[in-house]
């Protein structure tokens, strides 16, 4: 127990000497130590960089989880061809407590959160309000991003509020630099879980400014919290929030769908998006999703898509049923063109998603706040060469957040929230819960193992 704590305190700190170029910007003589790592603005400015880049790591936002997660709800429309054994329990519905994937996406989110939690324990340092708000509103964006993935893939679903008192996962508000702030927490309810997540994206809705660069904004604060407020059925909440960001006129749905994935900035519509470059940032979803003539592996690639995936296609016309290739000289199976680029930025929030939240919350709620849901579900078809609807049903919607939001890592949290089977496995079964990682279990007796595990 004690040599695992020690690792940790060492990772903390090394975290804390990262250094990271190109977009992150962060000066690589920068050497701190636990004395003086956070004694002035430029260093604990570093370490909120850093805290990007770590959530930016393959183990979480670099691709792993969305992964993850397409592998989970897959029902015949993929075939995983890769030989990690780990990643192939996804698409088995059977994973072990101790799978590494699981087990480095616990670890990177807590990283995460600890990060953030330094640079929130030390904003006294500051002397401008205005730049430390923009800290503080960063930092709990981040802790945000990270503690909703980790309650929604280790917790149960919370439709309604069923399981709200059931466990979540630990909250973690101070931050762990020394051996002796190491704590072993319990799991805190899913209710408290989510409060938290709403409370830090509110407060960070207030604190940043609209404009942000590539860092998290007003409007990706909004964006996130209308995509929380929508997986706890809150549609009011969400439809508005959902609304004020496209109203907002800084963001655009490009022109070409290629314009939208594979890019080295930020494209018109990308709300807040993963930074990568050559020598920072991951692409994961690359190394698994593309053939090796791109980058892939050389199960060319690791996931490929089946003829079912393309039932829900309701137009021979949309580019999206067409925006897949093989490569003739393997013989490869079907592979997106959503992550052909090693080095491309990931999406993480896309304008579209905003369209599709507003659309749907207003047909739920028989209201037209912003348009008409008929209007936003046509306009994200429209981009792609899609006929547009002349009425609209409920799983028009749905149809359409599968063709649009197709291997972004949405399909198996929107199932669990609409109730919705996969295949033969209901929507709430414990093989959709990850497992708390067996080295978590054991180090920490306060944790609950999931059901089924």
């Amino acid at each position: 127990m004690k040599t695992y704590i020690y690792s940790f305190i060492l990772l903390v700190l090394s975290i804390l000497t990262i250094s990271c170029e190109n977009k992150l910007d962060i000066d690589p003589d920068q050497a701190f130590t636990t004395d003086d790592a956070y004694n002035t603005p430029e260093k604990v400015t570093n370490i909120l960089t850093g805290t990007y880049a770590q959530a930016g790591q393959a183990a979480s936002y670099g691709g792993q989880i969305y992964t993850m997660s397409e592998l989970l709800v897959n029902n015949e429309e993929l075939k995983w061809n890769g030989t990690f054994s780990s990643l192939g329990e996804f698409n088995n519905k059977q994973i072990d407590t101790d799978n590494t994937f699981v087990a480095n996406f616990w670890l990177n989110g807590y990283d995460i959160s600890n990060q953030a939690n330094i640079v929130l324990d030390n904003l006294q340092v500051y002397e401008n309000i205005g730049f430390r708000n923009i800290i503080e509103g960063e930092a709990k964006f981040l802790r945000a991003v990270t503690y909703f993935d980790l309650v929604r893939f280790f917790s149960k679903h919370n439709n309604d509020g069923i399981h709200g008192e059931e466990p979540g996962v630990p909250i973690i508000k101070m931050s762990v630099t020394t051996l002796e702030d190491v704590t072993f927490p319990s799991r805190n309810t899913i209710n408290e879980v989510y409060d938290f997540i709403i409370g830090d994206l509110e407060d960070a809705i207030l604190l940043l400014p609209e404009n942000n660069g590539i860092f998290a904004s007003s409007n990706a604060a909004k964006a996130l919290l209308a995509r929380v407020q929508l997986q706890i059925g809150n549609y009011e909440r969400a439809r508005d929030l959902s609304n004020e960001v496209i109203q907002s006129g800084r963001y655009s749905i490009t022109q070409n769908l290629s314009n939208a994935y594979n890019n080295s900035d930020n494209s018109t519509e990308d709300i807040f998006a993963w930074q990568v470059t050559d020598s920072d940032g991951n692409n994961s979803m690359n190394t698994f999703w593309a053939t090796d003539r791109y980058g892939g592996r050389p199960g060319n690639p690791d996931i490929s898509i089946e003829d079912a995936f393309f039932g829900i296609f309701d137009d021979i016309n949309d580019r999206r049923a067409g925006f897949f290739y093989t490569d003739p000289a393997s013989g490869s199976g079907l592979a997106t063109y959503k992550w052909i680029t090693g080095n491309a930025n990931i999406p993480f929030i896309r304008l579209p998603e905003m369209y599709l939240i507003r659309a749907e919350s207003n047909f739920v709620l028989g209201t037209t706040v912003g348009a008409t849901p008929i209007n936003d579900i046509n306009i994200v078809r429209t981009r792609s060469n899609a006929a547009v609807l002349g009425n609209l049903t409920f799983v028009d919607i749905v149809l359409e957040r599968l063709r649009e939001l197709s291997f972004e890592g949405h399909k198996l949290h929107d199932f669990k929230r609409l109730e919705l089977s996969i295949g033969s496995i209901e929507f709430d079964d414990d093989r959709l819960v990850f497992p708390i990682p067996l080295r978590e279990v054991v180090i920490n007796p306060n944790l609950e193992q999931n059901d089924g595990y």
